[in-house]
């Protein structure tokens, strides 16, 4: 957590606008809960896009691992109620792929109304929480700024 606090306290200090900070982030964390990306994609987005590198790889590896456990429930819910399935069902299918899986059932039906769902809801839930980060961290990086602004004319 100390090595958290001060890469944060860093983020503050860096010498770019709060979209471009803001936006690091919340790419970072869209990219921390879609399964199978994380710190590595964050950075390449982020360096393709122009925008903070640090603040994406920092949000990438705040909710990589740790909310896996928390998203997977909701991300099935979220994305059987979009496909209008039965989360119960969804979820029992899932528990079975992830315990007997093998690459030639990815292409099976019933797979795919397994699969899919998941992957659906991993996505609205990653853009949400992804946009939620970024408005949080554009207020609060706009007001420091200006604060900083403030402090140096008077």
């Amino acid at each position: 957590m100390k090595v958290f606090r001060q890469i944060f306290i860093k983020l503050f200090r860096i010498n770019d606008t709060p979209q471009k900070i803001a936006l690091g982030f919340g790419i970072g964390v869209f990219l921390g809960i879609i399964p199978g990306t994380g710190p590595v994609a964050a950075l390449l987005v982020a360096s393709f896009l122009h925008i903070n590198c640090a603040a994406a790889v920092f949000g990438s590896l705040f909710t990589n691992t740790w909310t896996s456990i928390l998203t997977i429930l909701f991300s099935i819910k979220l994305g059987s109620a979009i496909m209008k399935l039965s989360w119960q069902e969804v979820y029992k299918g899932w528990l079975i792929v992830l315990n007997d899986f093998q690459w030639a059932d990815l292409f099976k039906l019933p797979i795919l109304k397994i699969i899919l769902p998941v992957l659906i809801g991993y996505f609205v839930l990653a853009l949400c929480l992804g946009f939620l980060v970024y408005l949080i961290f554009f207020l609060i990086f706009k007001k420091i700024k200006h604060e900083n602004k403030n402090r140096i004319n008077l």
